[in-house]
């Protein structure tokens, strides 16, 4: 197998993080070239400024490039925003021989596709679920067996047409194709959860900085997939308003938060200190008469004039966190959906990271609650080793099944070397 180049562009609110990956015969794809740049011209996970935005992705790609040592070509970028919305939809067709054939399932998989959509929205992603054979269910690879009628089940992901064309128009700017444009929920869980999460039932929360996105799957299926327009940019916000502190010292403070609660944050002064011991406890006793403790954001560097205490900043971010959770189970709930599922949530995405989180989780939803760090990559990971780059990962991972799903916009299955393969690809199908 020749050396095949994988390149995903995540497309953040906060950051542009692009990767590049080599594929050498089937083992796991290298990562040979990182960069992650600020974003600019992004708010929620939308495109605002198609000028601002293709500069910070060049500035990413470029770098990445770089790194690697490569020039590419094809990429596959994550899409965001609140308007990401699901639905699921079945397709039912007769079987044209004796024996299901692989146009069979096309066929089928095709008709789930033609429904009415409003005319501003896009199925980005349409993901078969499961087959049913002539009411028989839960089957996941149809071919050769005998039947008469074929209903699939389909996730179908929709995103506004405006969504799709100004990302597109942003990296084809750069003389790139968009080879696929990818739901960063679904991407994310590619990265983070295991076939066992999936079959028994779980929920994916992608907190990022300023959308949060919402994966759920149960007996081995994504039933709902949506976003919700909260992150990781509003507890910052939040902190600079409670702290009375600018938005670069709340965000100072929001990513050393750990640090800071558990006093594992010393300054300089208290580590130089002379002083006799009793002398130095003493003082030290003082600074925790206040309730909740006295909080010292010069160990930061952070200068602040209010009295700051551990109980206020936590409850401060636990508001905000409880706002995003209720958020989320709302929407999940019109949907007809239950956002507390028996292998629990898995939360990542940057403010994955911060304190408490899952306990936090854990008591709202009630169910188990874990950080989800992506897997599956070698090479260069060091750099998008924590939760905020499952998205990125995900991308990669997505590439490498990228027969998974119909790509709406050729009209047609993307199957590159679907005939040597047919098996591999249809066992592959279901998430």
């Amino acid at each position: 197998m020749a050396r095949k180049i994988i390149t995903a562009i995540d497309v953040g609110t906060s950051k542009i993080t692009t990767v590049i990956s080599s594929v050498e015969d089937d083992q796991k794809p290298t990562v040979i070239g990182v960069c992650s740049y600020p974003s600019k011209g992004i708010k929620k996970g939308v495109v605002v400024n198609i000028d601002e935005a293709t500069s910070s992705i060049s500035e990413s790609v470029n770098a990445a490039e770089r790194m690697a040592g490569v020039t590419v070509s094809d990429v596959y970028v994550s899409i965001n925003g609140d308007q990401v919305t699901s639905l699921n939809n079945k397709g039912v067709v007769a079987v044209s021989s004796a024996e299901i054939t692989i146009d069979d399932t096309y066929r089928a998989i095709e008709n789930a596709r033609t429904l009415s959509l409003p005319e501003n929205l896009n199925p980005i992603h349409i993901i078969p679920r499961e087959f049913v054979v002539d009411n028989q269910g839960g089957i996941k690879y149809p071919i050769g067996m005998s039947g008469g009628r074929l209903e699939v089940e389909t996730h179908i992901i929709t995103a506004p047409n405006s969504y799709w064309q100004n990302l597109k128009k942003c990296v084809e700017q750069l003389g790139l194709n968009v080879y696929d444009v990818v739901f960063t929920g679904w991407a994310s869980a590619a990265a983070v959860l295991t076939d066992t999460e999936k079959e028994l039932g779980v929920t994916m929360l992608d907190i990022g900085a300023g959308t949060t996105s919402i994966s759920i799957f149960q007996e081995g299926a994504i039933i709902y997939s949506g976003c919700i327009p909260l992150g990781g940019v509003n507890i910052t916000s939040d902190i600079a308003i409670g702290l009375q502190v600018s938005l670069e010292d709340a965000e100072k403070i929001k990513l050393n938060m750990d640090d800071l609660l558990s006093d594992k944050v010393k300054s300089k002064d208290s580590k130089n200190d002379k002083r006799p011991a009793l002398l130095r406890k003493a003082e030290e006793e003082d600074k925790e008469e206040d309730k909740g403790g006295k909080l010292d954001l010069s160990v930061i560097g952070v200068k602040s004039e209010k009295k700051v205490t551990k109980d206020m900043l936590r409850k401060i971010v636990d508001a905000r966190c409880e706002e995003i959770f209720d958020m989320a189970k709302d929407s999940v709930e019109k949907s007809g959906y239950d956002i507390a599922m028996p292998a629990g949530i898995v939360v990542t995405g940057g403010s994955a990271l911060l304190s408490g989180i899952t306990k936090l989780t854990q008591s709202i939803f009630g169910v188990p609650a874990r950080i989800g760090y992506a897997s599956g990559l070698s090479g260069m990971t060091e750099e998008i080793s924590d939760p905020a780059y499952s998205c990125v990962q995900g991308l990669i991972k997505h590439a490498m099944d990228d027969d998974v799903e119909i790509n709406t916009e050729k009209k047609k299955v993307d199957i590159g070397g679907f005939f040597g393969k047919i098996t591999e690809w249809f066992k592959s199908l279901l998430p």
